[in-house]
């Protein structure tokens, strides 16, 4: 068992809102996080994997709530969309808050269902696979990574030094709670299930998809480019699929968790932006086993490297803000002269400009494509260069270079 910094988000929230909705990708610990965060209530649970529970739900909701009423847990709720109209039914007539919560593993066919009959009435918050903070036992301490003093006081006291192979190490296992108890020894068979299960319980309900090995060569096309920017067309050759299927397939991976499309950052003041997002495969273990690395050493020392670096830091940035339940405000920057900052922030109207580098030695060239966003006419905060430092040491008057251990 694992403490995720997402428990006391779930208490804070379920006190304003009726129904809590989590989701997330297959096996990040949705189901255990909200049994621990029930223990000591009576609140019931129940699962629509269980096909009694689920025919029930689906044939007569009024029935179904009778037999576990609220406050109650409803897990893989996907399965039972007729349920949403009991539940607003109920909430509308009680007007209690903190009743129903309710997991989902395809939130691509949730969020209709949902629009439609729980608006104003849900709060929806997104779970990922561990962090490194959870993994290392700093749950609570986790804050929303913005590259100030305070932050940086912050994580200097909470943290500890992470070393290269430490770090790989755990870009190459990956992030789901199961496979972290179970060790390195069960990652290749828990990763073939994986994708097997989500392919057959997953994709094939929503997309039909009839190649299951044209799909397999996509994810595999996309793991391989986590931290690019996206081509569909790339990704469609790459899968022998057209355009409209990689399209639609992309989606799916990113309705669902699987993958996270960064978007660059724009103002109305330049028009020189490139518009495509950059792609990244949010769960690296999984992006590595594609990608056929045998063991983290091999990782390390191979072509995607550094892109499965950058892949892991941006994961880990967005996890501390979706599993403190917030809006991760993230952007990167390139423009037509090749000029990239990795990673923006932006918080009120302040951007905070961030560098991802594999080095324990960050020159005062990491930082030099800072410069850029003062053409935006924003105010640019404090940077950040996150490398593989012992401890935070300052690379200019404004930038920082900060250790991947205070993540």
């Amino acid at each position: 068992m694992y403490a995720r910094t997402l428990a006391q988000t779930i208490h804070t929230v379920s006190a304003s809102f009726p129904v809590l909705m989590v989701t997330g990708p297959r096996q990040v610990g949705k189901t255990t996080l909200l049994e621990l965060c029930a223990q000591g209530s009576q609140r019931n649970y129940v699962t629509l994997d269980d096909l009694d529970a689920r025919a029930l739900a689906q044939s007569d909701p009024a029935l179904f709530l009778q037999t576990w009423p609220p406050p109650v847990v409803i897990d893989e709720v996907q399965y039972a969309p007729q349920l949403f109209s009991a539940i607003k039914l109920h909430v509308d007539r009680e007007q209690i808050n903190g009743q129903f919560w309710l997991t989902g593993s395809q939130k691509f066919q949730l969020m209709r269902h949902i629009t439609e009959s729980l608006a104003g009435r849900v709060a929806i918050i997104d779970l990922l696979g561990l962090s490194q903070a959870e993994l290392t036992g700093r749950a609570d301490a986790s804050r929303p990574f913005v590259p100030t003093a305070q932050w940086i006081d912050h994580a200097r006291g909470t943290s500890q030094p992470q070393s290269l192979m430490t770090i790989f190490e755990r870009i190459w296992l990956g992030s789901y709670p199961r496979l972290n108890s179970q060790g390195a020894q069960a990652r290749d068979v828990f990763y073939r299930s994986y994708i097997q299960t989500y392919i057959q319980r997953d994709v094939q309900d929503v997309l039909r998809v009839s190649d299951q090995t044209a799909f397999n060569r996509f994810l595999i096309a996309v793991a391989a480019r986590s931290g690019q920017l996206l081509n569909v067309a790339g990704l469609a050759r790459a899968a022998d699929v057209d355009n409209k299927t990689a399209k639609a397939w992309l989606s799916v991976l990113e309705t669902s968790g699987l993958v996270y499309l960064l978007q660059p950052y724009h103002s109305n003041l330049t028009k020189r932006l490139v518009k495509a997002p950059k792609l990244y495969f949010l769960d690296t273990g999984l992006a590595a086993y594609l990608t056929r690395w045998p063991s983290a050493a091999s990782l390390e020392a191979g072509a995607l490297s550094g892109a499965l670096l950058e892949t892991w830091v941006v994961s880990e940035i967005l996890k501390t803000y979706w599993h403190n339940g917030l809006e991760a405000p993230l952007y990167f920057y390139r423009d037509a002269d090749q000029q990239e900052v990795d990673l923006i922030i932006e918080v009120a109207d302040t951007l905070y400009p961030v560098e991802i580098k594999k080095t324990a030695s960050p020159s005062h060239n990491a930082k030099r494509h800072f410069a850029v966003l003062d053409k935006l006419n924003r105010v640019v905060g404090p940077g950040a260069v996150i490398c593989f430092v012992p401890r935070d040491v300052p690379i200019s008057r404004t930038v920082t270079a900060v250790p991947v251990g205070y993540l």
